[in-house]
């Protein structure tokens, strides 16, 4: 009551004007330095001294006339408004935006681009259940443009003739029924076909998008270089078959596919799927998120990590290439130790020196393992690291799935090495290696730089206020 009555005598004494305009003042201050959450309320400095000295309690503001009052907070709300959409304009005018015409042509794009990506993961797991049930070897000829499969019992003789004259029938399937051979026909056909399938779901919406005027320069650049990359993945895949039709070395020699070119044509695959994965994410997702400095700071210090471990997964998943291109999974069906050993003896045999780390079964092997337990300590280390750091949630979060998932590749290339290479395991463990590649590719997008208009704004905003706080 004792403050009541003065601030009742204080307001008879000074001009009610004068007032008004200063509480306007202190309505921008206190605007400006809300973005710091300051807990305290704070005034000109220049105000008269009678009203600072008397003008300390918050009892007494609440006592001011509620229409004065419901005029400064409606002010203060109008201001943080104006505040507020000004950092997002300042943001987005920063911004080189992939597709044009607005939210919609975005999402329809980044659907498109997604559906693509899955459709390239589905055409990887289909390519390594080809090699898996040794069907790759089964059609022996190539066109550009496929063609139907056999309709006629007289047609799948013809196609079974053909297969009857390449080392795999003679050395390993001799005796094979024409029922058996339809089995691995089919299993390759279906391959061909469904790579074949990709093109036409790529190429079509992009021209649709184009004459729409969706899709901008830089966009439609890049999704060109992609196309022609999945076409000459078609080439790339016949080059790699027919090196299995030809006559192995040695006739103790299985006929097999050159680990190189199985190699070239997985790690293209792979490039493919990341391209497409990292253009949908970015049209999606045209800037990182940031909703605070310190978490782009600490954004910086997870990407200096993540490189280097996006590295070793994509170095291991390429090993991984050589272990299936040199059937070096049969051999040491053991874990930790190579057989009896830790090191085989032979693991550089081969003359030159080189040879031995991309076809030699024991060092090809050996790398594999090495690189694997690499890459889960990598990932380990990265999950202790961002403990410390403080970042977005949805970093911390997608950082503790990576690890999740790396521990669950590894447990499926042990289970695969330990029961002697089925089928399934070995699938599932090469879709666990796409799957790995996806959760690392999307950490390293979503820490990557803002753009210079959103780190301006996020400066600005965190600068610290001038008003004097009392």
């Amino acid at each position: 009551m004792f403050a009541v009555s003065r601030l009742g005598s204080l307001l008879r004494r000074c001009n009610r004007t004068t007032i008004v305009s200063e509480l306007k003042g202190f309505s921008r201050a206190y605007n400006e330095s809300s973005l710091q959450s300051s807990s305290r309320f704070s005034v000109p400095e220049h105000c008269d001294r009678c009203l600072i000295s008397r003008f300390s309690s918050f009892q007494a503001f609440k006592s001011l006339p509620k229409n004065l009052v419901d005029h400064t907070t409606r002010k203060m709300s109008t201001t943080a408004a104006v505040l507020n959409s000004t950092v997002v304009e300042a943001a987005n005018s920063g911004l080189k935006l992939l597709v044009t015409k607005g939210p919609h042509a975005q999402k329809a794009v980044g659907i498109w681009l997604f559906g693509c990506a899955a459709w390239v993961f589905s055409l990887v797991v289909l390519g390594g259940i080809t090699r898996l049930t040794r069907s790759g070897l089964s059609m022996t000829d190539w066109k550009f443009t496929g063609g139907l499969p056999p309709l006629t019992q007289e047609e799948w003789v013809q196609e079974f003739e053909k297969y009857q004259q390449s080392p795999e029938y003679k050395r390993i399937n001799k005796g094979m029924s024409v029922e058996d051979f339809k089995f691995i026909y089919w299993m390759e056909y279906a391959h061909r076909m469904w790579g074949r399938g990709l093109g036409l779901v790529f190429s079509f919406p992009f021209a649709y998008f184009i004459a729409k005027g969706y899709i901008t320069r830089q966009l439609g650049l890049r999704l060109s270089a992609l196309f022609a990359l999945g076409a000459g993945q078609g080439l790339i895949g016949w080059w790699m078959v027919k090196s299995g039709l030809e006559e192995p070395r040695s006739e103790w020699v299985q006929p097999r596919v050159s680990p190189y070119r199985l190699a070239t044509h997985l790690t293209s695959a792979f490039v493919i799927y990341c391209g497409i994965l990292w253009t949908a994410l970015s049209v999606v997702m045209p800037e990182a998120p940031s909703g605070a400095l310190n978490w782009v700071h600490g954004a910086t210090k997870i990407r200096r990590l993540a490189l280097p471990a996006s590295f070793i997964v994509g170095l291991t998943a390429v090993s991984g290439a050589y272990v299936a291109g040199n059937d070096a999974g049969h051999a040491y069906n053991t874990f930790p130790k190579m057989g009896d050993v830790w090191i085989p003896d032979d693991i550089f045999s081969m003359e030159p020196l080189i040879r031995n780390f991309f076809e030699n079964t024991s060092l090809v092997q050996l790398n594999h393992r090495i690189l694997a337990m690499t890459t889960l300590s990598a990932i380990g280390a990265l999950w202790f690291a961002s403990r410390r750091i403080e970042v977005h949630p949805a970093v911390q979060s997608l950082i503790g799935a990576t690890l999740g998932m790396a521990a669950l590749q590894v447990t499926l290339g042990l289970s695969t090495l330990l029961m002697y290479v089925p089928t399934s395991l070995a699938s599932a463990h090469q879709a666990g290696a796409l799957t790995l590649l996806t959760f690392m590719l999307l950490l390293v997008h979503t820490v990557r730089k803002p753009s210079p208009a959103l780190l301006k704004s996020l400066a600005s905003v965190s600068k610290p206020s001038t008003v004097k706080v009392l």
